[in-house]
């Protein structure tokens, strides 16, 4: 009883309770279950509407707290090293297990008896795409269209090195604007804190519509697959994010535990967005400094997607195999390459993912798009792994960064993952 009256006092317990409720009544009542997606909508869309301010005010501040901007330059670079470097190794785990375990040898699907129209939303979302026009999306129109609810970080990050810069050369002329933004950040903190208390209520609702509108044994002819991604999701956090956890003076299975609220909204939303503020309070926490902190999870929701990288990868080989489609080296090549740079434009909004699947699958011309639609029933339930892969190794990346910088306070990193978690009471 005691036990269960301390766990009722933490988020967490609540997040849980509203998933495995909410996954219940998806799965006896599709019905309802269907019915209670704008519960999980409305938490995740005013999650967003904070994001933006969030992130300009801790970007800002930790530019102009930095002092030197090369500092700023060198932060940002040495993110951007591991970005590729840690992004590449998930691309080629992905291909390798795919290649092991084929999980889509023995289904011969005939590319006619595919629900194309199905798909072609998506691949003609995945045509328009191109690196200039990704690029120059970048830039936003106006100062606030950053903040206009895009879903783009990488605007919202722009204008805060940006002002961050500006405000950091005017010194003591901008310190009016830095207390007043500073004062801001506390507001818009206090704001995601009132927030996140509706979490059990958003994961619940979007984990019924899920199982509601795509139910159990849509996991059936495709389970195979299901496993080795989720297989290999695991295997890249216990191992390739452990070992650099290892190199860098942490466990990573400490470090699971001290984020697993932000973990189970993670799962029951499927977005790494609607717990991406609250991983930035944590991370600062841990002893990484705000500099780091506003500069490497922005921009690693852009160029650190771990798991679309794998999911790129493992799905469009077995995409190939069920269609028996034999890919060459050279083409499995190609699709790391391509993969490389589709990826960098998926947010960690639900669906993305299987957007850069079609402009990846584009590149082989010998595999149909048709059979994108063969994933398309469970892209849903995969986007939960997707987005806990993505958000574990952000928070991995900005402790290795802090520490490659010499800034990452080791003493608070080893007592607060000690303690476990720095989660509030709820009540």
């Amino acid at each position: 009883m005691q036990l269960i009256r301390r766990l009722s006092g933490h988020l967490y317990f609540w997040v849980l309770i509203g998933i495995v409720v909410g996954g219940l009544i998806g799965t006896f009542y599709p019905s309802v279950g269907t019915q209670l997606k704008p519960l999980g909508d409305g938490f995740i869309s005013l999650i967003k509407m904070l994001i933006g301010p969030v992130i300009f005010c801790t970007v800002v501040l930790g530019i102009a707290g930095a002092g030197d901007m090369k500092k700023v330059g060198r932060v940002g670079g040495k993110a951007l090293i591991y970005f590729e470097i840690v992004s590449t190794f998930a691309l080629i785990i992905g291909l390798l297990v795919a290649n092991g375990l084929r999980p889509g040898e023995g289904f011969s699907v005939d590319p006619a008896s595919l629900q194309v129209e199905a798909v072609e939303g998506y691949a003609k979302r995945a045509a328009d795409q191109s690196t200039v026009e990704f690029i120059l999306h970048v830039i936003p129109k106006t100062f606030l269209d950053a903040f206009s609810g895009n879903g783009d970080l990488l605007q919202v990050l722009l204008v805060a090195i940006l002002f961050g810069y500006s405000m950091n050369r005017m010194g003591a002329k901008g310190s009016p604007v830095h207390q007043f933004i500073e004062s801001a950040s506390h507001i818009f903190f206090g704001m995601v804190n009132s927030v996140m208390r509706l979490a059990p209520i958003g994961a619940g609702g979007a984990m019924a519509f899920t199982l509601g509108k795509y139910g159990v044994e849509s996991l059936s002819s495709l389970a195979y697959l299901m496993f080795c991604f989720y297989l290999t999701c695991a295997l890249f956090i216990l191992v390739v994010l452990g070992l650099i956890a290892r190199f860098t003076g942490f466990s990573i299975f400490q470090f699971i535990r001290y984020i697993r609220e932000e973990l189970l909204t993670v799962l029951g939303t499927s977005s790494s967005e609607s717990a991406l503020i609250p991983l930035m309070s944590k991370l600062e926490k841990l002893g990484c400094p705000r500099s780091v902190v506003g500069l490497v999870v922005p921009s690693g929701y852009s160029f650190n997607l771990d798991g679309t990288n794998i999911y790129l990868t493992l799905t469009a080989i077995f995409i190939a195999q069920a269609m028996g489609v034999p890919l060459t080296l050279k083409d499995q090549l190609t699709i790391i390459g391509v993969a490389m740079l589709t990826s960098k434009g998926a947010s960690g909004v639900t669906g993305a993912g299987f957007v850069t699947l079609a402009a990846t699958l584009a590149v082989v011309p010998k595999v149909p798009l048709a059979g994108l639609a063969i994933v398309l029933g469970i892209d849903r339930f995969m986007s939960e792994a997707r987005s806990l892969t993505n958000f574990i190794g952000n928070g991995v990346a900005t402790l290795v960064v802090s520490a490659w910088e010499g800034e990452l306070d080791r003493e608070t990193l080893a007592r607060e993952l000690k303690r476990g978690s720095s989660d509030e009471s709820v009540v």
